[in-house]
């Protein structure tokens, strides 16, 4: 897909406390980066969806600029089948000083990466070469219950963080369990979804997302063109993030043969109200 005046190709940034997360890897990638003031450096992980080059050409150029900037930290790479070999090419096109690891993970279906606060997990997707969707999952948290706890004057405190690991605490002569006093906050999930023909099993990998990232390229009057290049029509998207019972759909990846996005969303949004597409640069919080 080209690029247009005002979309560059796909890539997303997730930030999340003090790790970033880019999903997607095109060309101008890094302009857009020094456009939002961000460091490429601080890039731990790139999930590469597919190796169409409007999704990864964009690799060369950054692996190049983290080397002449000096990045010492393992850069983790995640993709599809024959990743590995793919990013063994790029090194022998192209030439820089190898300052920083790259360690390359080809991924299929389930957990690729787990942290202390967060999980990512890939879905391998229909398309015309081995493509990956990916969502990720902040882990639950444990919060004190502050309405149970005041009940015995006690709202700050050290004691509280061993009751929000699970020990029961003291406090004046009374006991607090866990139990009542802490309860369960579920995570935020994040779904990214590229390049692929809708299929039911995707609904199963979105469910329950805060916010969906997802294709739409092209409108229910072009379905037959969509089948032939693989990708899901509007109406398709609207119902992925219905049954999947999202929050939010925000819309990326849109074909330049409609001059006219609006008309794309409105079509979207018949199905699923809470759908938006998204412009360069934009920055949501989740």
């Amino acid at each position: 897909m080209f690029p247009t005046e005002r979309r560059n190709h796909p890539s997303v940034l997730l930030r999340y406390n003090g790790d970033l997360i880019l999903f997607d890897c095109g060309e101008g990638t890094q302009k857009q980066l020094r456009k939002a003031k961000i460091p490429p450096t601080k890039i731990k992980y790139i999930f590469i969806t597919h190796w169409h080059g409007d999704h990864s050409l964009g690799l060369p150029g950054m692996f190049q600029s983290l080397s002449a900037h000096g990045k010492k930290e393992k850069l983790i790479v995640v993709g599809p089948a024959k990743t590995k070999e793919r990013i063994e090419y790029i090194k022998k096109a192209f030439t820089w000083y190898e300052n920083f690891q790259i360690e390359v993970i080809e991924a299929k279906n389930g957990k690729v990466i787990e942290t202390d606060e967060w999980i990512i997990k890939a879905m391998e997707v229909k398309h015309g070469t081995p493509c990956l969707a990916y969502s990720f999952e902040e882990k639950e948290k444990v919060k004190i219950n502050i309405e149970y706890t005041k009940k015995f004057g006690l709202i700050q405190h050290p004691l509280l963080g061993k009751l929000q690991k699970g020990q029961t605490i003291e406090w004046k002569g009374k006991k607090i369990t866990p139990k009542k006093g802490t309860f369960k906050k579920k995570g935020k999930k994040i779904t990214y979804i590229t390049d692929t023909v809708f299929f039911p099993e995707l609904i199963d990998f979105s469910m329950d997302s805060d916010v969906i990232i997802s294709e739409c390229s092209f409108m229910d009057r072009d379905t037959e063109m969509a089948l032939d290049k693989k990708h899901m029509i509007t109406s398709q998207v609207g119902m992925l993030a219905k049954k999947s019972n999202a929050k939010k759909l925000l819309l990326f990846h849109i074909s330049p043969r409609y001059s006219n996005e609006k008309e794309v969303v409105e079509e979207v949004k018949k199905v699923f109200e809470e759908a938006k597409l998204v412009n360069d640069l934009e920055k949501i919080n989740v």
